[in-house]
């Protein structure tokens, strides 16, 4: 099994559960092989710097999962052939990769996410106390 990160983004238009369908058969054709989804997060929508078959801003998906060479193959072609999806990009990330390596790197991406989060409410909190310091001079 090899470790892949792929990036796809989808027409702006999509609805909710448009893009769930597109999630998950792309997750699905990564399972049938024996894959395994690593991390998988939603961007949301950004602004493009050029067009990109005609539009202006799309939806980001974010994928990290370990799998065979032959599901990556199979939802590139379907990537392809499917007009929700504008534009996707895959990465190998090592060649091969075990059962402990993947759930290593599922704890470390839950650590560093808990780690982010935790840091944003400390500066949420640092900016509360700055302002009520200048309400007191």
């Amino acid at each position: 099994m090899r470790r892949y990160e792929t990036i796809y983004i989808l027409r702006p238009n999509l609805g909710e559960e448009e893009i769930n369908t597109i999630i998950d058969n792309a997750n699905g054709i990564i399972q049938s092989e024996g894959g395994t989804i690593i991390h998988l997060d939603r961007w949301g929508l950004r602004k493009f710097a050029y067009l990109i078959k005609k539009e202006t801003q799309g939806t980001y998906i974010y994928c990290d999962y370990a799998t065979e060479p032959a599901a990556v193959l199979e939802m590139e072609r379907k990537f392809r052939i499917n007009d929700a999806i504008l534009k996707y990009m895959t990465v190998k990330l090592a060649k091969d990769i075990t059962a402990e390596k993947i759930e290593q790197a599922k704890v470390e991406i839950a650590t560093r996410q808990s780690a982010k989060e935790s840091g944003e409410s400390e500066e949420n909190e640092n900016s509360e106390d700055d302002d009520t310091n200048d309400s007191d001079e």
